[in-house]
């Protein structure tokens, strides 16, 4: 089973980028981040003409996230817990069965954090971006714990926006201070990896330069100057099952591209 991982970066806006790919690439099933539609106003055809079944968690504007999957989609839940207050569109997860066996699939769209606001103790604002960000990581390691308990093969992926490491970015000082590669931000990642997750990227490429965001401005993708900042994570039932995974950089090259580009893995499920 092929899955894959995409901040479109506008369903709208994107469109052709992303049936372009869906096209050329053809995964079993798809998380999207970023989708920036309600669920009312997604252009559904786009997804569903293809063959695949569909699930949005959408919002007006920004944020938002789908599910695709050419097999049926069970027990699909959107929203993550801990936080009956939260109203932003950033997590969806889902259950598919392959010819082998399920597979537990949470799609994820992890909160930016910036500006970083502390305050004179270098503690995160209360109410801030940042303290918002740390908070929603500290409710996914809870589900995480939660998920992980149902001991069946679980891939947790999507936009994370955490660098893990500084070999995942061009250039690693010029975002010491952002809160995607502040320690606290990198820390919490951490935890949550190490209940019992596997980077299935890195457990298949380890080499540098290996990126899946370019920002639109000052030529950073003519210049490699990226950062990888989406991630498929793997439980160990699920990492037994890994047999490639790979980022689809050519993405970023096409016509009116999303920031991002495709991340996906194999599984033998």
């Amino acid at each position: 089973m092929k899955i894959a991982s995409f901040n479109i970066n506008g369903i709208k806006a994107r469109a052709g980028a992303l049936t372009r790919w869906l096209d050329e690439a053809a995964p079993d099933l798809l998380v999207m981040q970023e989708i920036k539609s309600t669920d009312e106003t997604f252009p559904r055809e786009l997804i569903e003409d293809r063959g695949y079944n569909l699930h949005t968690h959408g919002q007006k504007g920004f944020n938002g996230v789908a599910i695709a999957s050419k097999l049926p989609l069970e027990d699909v839940v959107c929203g993550l817990p801990g936080d009956d207050t939260d109203v932003q569109a950033r997590w969806i997860e889902a259950t598919v069965t392959g010819s082998a066996q399920a597979l537990r699939v949470c799609g994820l769209y992890l909160p930016n954090g910036n500006p970083v606001e502390l305050d004179p103790q270098g503690q995160p604002v209360a109410g801030g971006k940042y303290a918002y960000k740390l908070a929603w990581m500290a409710r996914m390691e809870d589900r995480l714990r939660d998920l992980l308990a149902m001991e069946m093969p679980l891939a947790v992926m999507g936009d994370y926006n955490i660098i893990p490491q500084a070999e995942d970015a061009a250039r690693p000082d010029a975002w010491v201070d952002d809160a995607l590669f502040r320690l606290p931000s990198r820390m919490a990642f951490r935890r949550m990896v190490h209940l019992g997750f596997t980077d299935a990227f890195r457990a298949i490429n380890q080499a540098p330069g290996q990126y899946t965001f370019w920002d639109y401005q000052a030529g950073a993708w003519n210049r490699n100057d990226g950062i990888r900042i989406d991630h498929i994570l793997l439980n160990a039932h699920a990492a037994d099952l890994l047999r490639d995974c790979r980022i689809d950089t050519d993405a970023r090259a096409g016509d009116k591209p999303s920031d991002h580009v495709p991340i996906w893995a194999e599984l033998a499920v």
